[in-house]
């Protein structure tokens, strides 16, 4: 059974245990996390690099 509470938080781990490497740049940060923002019918989940703050997005529509 999942500890987490809801599909869009498994999501979202799913996607913090991914390899977090910036597209843009190259750098790989290892403690990084992605944000969720949600307007009802859409779930945005970004990860922001700390190295030259490229944003990386995915986006689900519900």
């Amino acid at each position: 059974m999942s500890t987490y509470r809801s599909p869009f938080e498994q999501l979202r781990a799913k996607f913090d245990e991914s390899d977090p490497q910036c597209s843009a740049c190259g750098y790989v940060d290892d403690d990084g996390s992605w944000r969720v923002t949600t307007t009802g019918s859409r779930v945005r989940y970004q990860f922001v690099c700390p190295t030259c703050d490229a944003i990386d997005t995915r986006e689900m529509r519900l």
